[in-house]
């Protein structure tokens, strides 16, 4: 089949998808299909010419390799569905409620799913007063891999409150989504769809273990900076109900494909203590991903994790 696969972009995670992209097609070429390679530009403006390349190459299917926005958040989703292009991974209406931390919380919370509390704040109330009690986390509402996150500490030097002039995200964006800070482990778990069935299915936990700082942006990308256990060393009881909440909130959402949910667990709390926090709908397919890692614990090699995912586009 023809496939052209979709990478780069201008969002924070542009050199992500590149990378994802490039191991991506070249499993596709393995697996004997005719691969074009299509980046999306390095700014908005190329995205007006978006529809005439992507016409060009004419594909069968397209392996959307994006992340963050317009690629994870239903714009270019939306764009293939005007022109009758099948693509892998969700599509619009779920995109554009997973990118959404706040409205991601509207739709997982009735549905069973526990994630902390919290509220989205206007940046520049930060610097009058905490949003919560410290320790919280301030993070960006449309944004992923943990770009722009930071942890507010008693110990922080931000200061009491936020100072002005403290570098952080209140810094780049309007507003924030303030959180309260859990304690323990970071976990994280990967769906992905069963073919025929489209029925979605956990494939393990893994333990994301930082050697420095936390689990942010570096530390996800930088090779020898975060140890994964995989599965994660937990008791029986918290695997269990992190494959199933990942499971319920792909099921949720309307995920197709595969997604990645992110947790934290507090032992201290006891099983109480498992909270998801968000759910990726575009998983990086870097070397150091967690998603074909998790196949992989499952014997599904790289080459055949993208030959299923392409199978779930033209499903």
């Amino acid at each position: 089949m023809r496939v052209t696969v979709l990478k780069g972009g201008w969002s924070a995670e542009r050199e992500v998808s590149l990378v994802s992209g490039k191991g991506i097609a070249e499993a596709a070429r393995t697996l004997g299909h005719a691969v074009t390679e299509l980046d999306l530009g390095a700014t908005a403006g190329d995205g007006a010419t978006f529809p005439d390349r992507l016409l060009a190459t004419k594909p069968d299917v397209v392996f959307n390799a994006l992340h963050g926005t317009p690629g994870e958040d239903g714009t270019v989703q939306g764009a293939m569905d005007l022109m009758g292009i099948r693509y892998t991974h969700s599509g619009v209406t779920t995109s554009a409620i997973a990118i959404d931390k706040e409205l991601t919380k509207k739709i997982l919370v009735p549905a069973g799913v526990k994630m902390p509390g919290g509220r989205v704040v206007r940046s520049d109330t930060l610097f009058d007063r905490d949003p919560l009690p410290r320790p919280y986390v301030l993070k960006p509402v449309n944004e992923g891999s943990s770009v722009g996150v930071a942890i507010v500490t008693a110990e922080s030097n931000y200061g009491t409150p936020i100072a002005r002039t403290a570098p952080g995200p209140w810094q780049d964006y309007p507003e924030l989504l303030a959180e309260p800070f859990i304690a323990g482990l970071e976990l994280t778990v990967a769906v992905l769809d069963h073919l025929p069935s489209g029925i979605g299915e956990p494939l393990a936990v893994t333990e994301l273990k930082p050697t420095t700082g936390f689990y942010d942006y570096e530390a996800k990308y930088t090779d020898g900076r975060t140890l994964h256990v995989c599965p994660a060393d937990i008791p029986p009881m918290i695997t269990a109900m992190a494959l199933e909440q990942a499971a319920l909130a792909h099921r949720a959402l309307g995920c197709k494909g595969v997604s990645r949910a992110d947790f934290r667990y507090d032992p201290a709390q006891g099983p109480g203590g498992l909270y998801l926090l968000e759910v990726n709908t575009q998983p990086g397919m870097t070397p150091l991903s967690l998603v074909p890692e998790q196949a992989k614990v499952r014997g599904i090699s790289y080459e055949a994790l993208v030959g299923r995912l392409i199978e779930s586009a033209l499903a």
